[in-house]
């Protein structure tokens, strides 16, 4: 099977895996946001964006240089990779654990010193599935894809039944930690190599070559996320931190198929990164794909966040509306460029990432800040948006850099055709009188049609791979 074809298929195989679990994770917050209260749901929010943002921190980038790296050896490759990530995940531990009291202490809620130390005994478990990195470097996305699926239906299994029966915030956390120690079970018990600990210091100086930027890009999206949920707890209260968790869940199942399309590509990237027009060709095609998605999605949430509220979330949420508006935005601008960073690392030159992370925090702290003590919620998501827009601007510097021929304003301007009309369709039917159900069917089908008559040609070629029609 030619490459594009194994990428092509390993689309497909992601696609039918990731959508899924990822609805499921988008019904399990519906779901715990009609359980728990605003309350109970922003304690959630608050463990696990401090956890989440400090494994930003920790981002080694272990897997990514593992996919990378080219040895005769494959298994004694994974085992010295798996040494620098069990190596790397301990002093994470030691750092998360020391943390709990100090996070604890920054909001002045007691309950988070349970609820952070739950966490910590979860994080060996991520250790563990170092395996599902030999399928991915295989592409042998089924069995990967698999094999991950078990954590997030174990999760939502145990953190549903557990907000039936009333357990509050211990709820998705326990199903978290339930997730992640299943997903470590079956990675470690399937895994074509053994799991060992092999030590080299030549490794490490190339892995710590390769990760550094990685984790100056962490320590930016920390800043970002985990000043976000600071500031908006400090200024506005618990509750309306809720919001902003719930409205980040909904606004993320945009980036959904770009992680499909990033994730299938990374290991075909790697293999030929030496091939610059080869890598143009691909990045082009993949980002108009995705966006086929991600732009709709992101432009759909922005026309219909408040039916959404009213009728699925419930009248208590309606705080949240002009955030999702913005975030919706926001995510359809971000999705522009969106896989550029998996290109940089298959040349490993990583560089630009930490320095783009540094602008997003830079930017964080001079404009989303003030925004959200001058206008709460709603400033918080147009700092947001602003920072999109200058993310977007940044990634295409370095892509005209990296790619000679690469032409960002008509990338751009073929990328956001296919949804114009159907957004200049609602806003006509929303004038003269249209209900919501009405709004979002037409919607839907301004948007295939227009993308069909635009972008027919490439559907083609991609269904082609899919059949074996094209090599």
């Amino acid at each position: 099977m030619s490459l594009r074809r194994q990428a092509a298929r390993g689309t497909l195989v992601n696609t039918a895996f990731l959508v899924g679990v990822n609805l499921l994770g988008l019904v399990r917050g519906f779901v715990l946001a009609r359980f728990l209260t605003r309350t109970d749901y922003g304690l959630f929010g608050i463990v696990v964006i401090s956890l989440g943002t400090l494994m930003w921190l920790r981002q080694s980038g272990v897997g990514d240089k593992y996919v990378q790296q080219r040895e005769a050896d494959q298994e004694l490759a994974f085992q010295r990779a798996f040494t620098l990530e069990a190596l790397s995940m301990a002093l994470f531990m030691v750092i998360f654990a020391a943390a709990v009291p100090l996070v604890a202490l920054a909001y002045g809620r007691h309950e988070l010193l349970g609820i952070g130390y739950v966490c910590v005994l979860m994080l060996p478990a991520l250790a563990l599935q170092a395996p599902l990195w030999i399928h991915y470097r295989r592409m042998d996305f089924a069995r990967q894809r698999t094999l991950q699926a078990v954590d997030p239906i174990v999760s939502f299994a145990v953190a549903v039944g557990l907000a039936a029966a009333g357990a509050g915030y211990w709820a998705p956390i326990v199903g978290v930690t339930a997730g992640a120690w299943a997903a470590a079970i079956v990675a470690v018990w399937s895994s074509p190599y053994r799991p060992a600990f092999r030590y080299d210091r030549g490794t490490l100086r190339s892995y710590l070559t390769f990760s550094w930027p990685l984790a100056l890009a962490g320590l930016g999206g920390i800043v970002v996320a985990q000043g976000t949920v600071i500031a908006v707890s400090a200024h506005l209260g618990v509750a309306a931190t809720g919001v902003v968790v719930l409205a980040a869940t909904v606004v993320q199942f945009a980036d959904r198929l770009d992680q499909v399309v990033s994730g299938t590509l990374y290991p075909a990237v790697c293999a030929v990164a030496d091939r610059t027009e080869l890598l143009l060709e691909s990045f082009v095609k993949t980002n108009r794909l995705a966006l086929m998605w991600a732009l709709p999605f992101g432009a759909g949430l922005a026309l219909f966040a408040g039916p959404l509220v009213h009728h699925l979330l419930g009248d208590r949420w309606a705080p949240g509306i002009p955030l999702l508006r913005l975030l919706g935005l926001s995510a359809a601008v971000g999705q522009l460029a969106f896989n550029w960073d998996s290109y940089l690392r298959a040349r490993g030159t990583t560089r630009p990432i930490g320095v783009a992370a540094v602008a997003s925090a830079v930017l964080f702290c001079a404009v989303t800040l003030p925004l959200l003590v001058l206008d709460g919620l709603t400033g918080v998501g147009i700092g947001m948006l602003v920072q999109s827009v200058a993310m977007v601007l940044l990634r295409l510097h370095y892509l005209r850099a990296l790619f000679g021929g690469f032409a960002p304003l008509r990338h751009v301007a073929g990328a956001v055709a296919p949804v114009l009309p159907a957004v200049g369709a609602v806003l006509l039917a929303r004038a003269g009188g249209w209900g919501a159900v009405a709004q979002v069917v037409l919607f839907a089908l301004v948007t295939v049609a227009a993308t069909w008559a635009l972008e027919r040609e490439l559907l083609r070629e991609a269904t082609g791979y899919l059949r074996g029609a094209t090599a």
